[in-house]
């Protein structure tokens, strides 16, 4: 039997040798190291060293997760824009609210009850995110049911409170894209990481599982577009339907 670390990078899932692994910790702010490889997102202090960090994204040619999050923040703060202009649309026209009312139901309550962070600051922000998501689409509900017997009301509850309220929400957002950093840092897990007794870490999205697996599970793959001079798999795991590339060895770039 081996023991494998299961992690995910967006789509992706890959496992390593928990032997490699010495521990597993939260992503943190990261010294710029000058003239870096493009792999090494950075330096940080680790017990009595300094270690190098490796961005597994760049390492398979993702996008940062950053970057990820500046374009996902963007998508929903523009369907909640869509989202208040159909309101106003039916409490204008009469015409049929397609949209939720449900706070869990839209992209951005899916994504809120969802997410998780360990940093103070951004769990703040996030506190009142949810708490504005939730008054935005709740009166905006009551506002639909106000026209039902007074569109004039409605209509005042609309230019007056869900503005208002659209207004902060959008502002919550706002300031996640603004700390875009710790917002990733505070998702992200750190694989501090071994190899012919070099000592490195491994930016990674998110710890899946530990698996207990038979050496002979392990299938050979033909996709070797994904390897590198820094990156070598071993094979696919197939665990519960899903398909996981098995490293054998990273590399840290000199």
């Amino acid at each position: 039997m081996i023991d494998l670390i299961v992690f995910g990078v967006l789509n992706n899932k890959y496992a390593v040798s928990i032997e490699h692994v010495q521990r597993i910790i939260q992503a943190r702010d990261l010294t710029n190291v000058p003239n870096a490889h493009p792999l090494i997102e950075g330096m940080m202090s680790y017990e009595d060293s300094v270690l190098k960090v490796i961005s597994f994204r760049n390492m398979i040619g993702l996008e940062s997760y950053q970057e990820e999050l500046r374009t996902l923040f963007a998508k929903l703060k523009s369907a909640h824009t869509s989202w208040v202009s159909a309101l106003e649309d039916s409490l204008t026209t009469g015409c049929e609210f397609t949209k939720t009312t449900n706070p869990h139901m839209c992209e951005l309550g899916k994504w809120i009850d969802d997410f998780t962070s360990y940093d103070d600051h951004i769990t703040e922000v996030f506190n009142t995110l949810v708490e504005y998501h939730k008054q935005l689409h709740n009166c905006g509900g009551d506002a639909l049911e106000i026209y039902k017997k007074d569109p004039q009301k409605a209509k005042k509850v609309f230019d007056i409170d869900v503005k208002n309220i659209y207004a902060h929400t959008m502002g919550a957002l706002d300031t996640f894209i603004e700390e875009l950093d710790t917002v990733a840092n505070s998702l992200q897990k750190l694989l501090i990481y071994e190899n012919e007794n070099k000592i490195f870490a491994i930016k990674v999205d998110a710890i899946d599982d530990i698996a207990h697996i038979e050496e002979s599970e392990i299938k050979c793959s033909n996709e070797e577009d994904s390897q590198s001079e820094f990156l070598e798999l071993d094979g696919i795991l197939d665990i519960n339907g899903d398909l996981i590339n098995v490293i054998k060895s990273i590399k840290i770039p000199t």
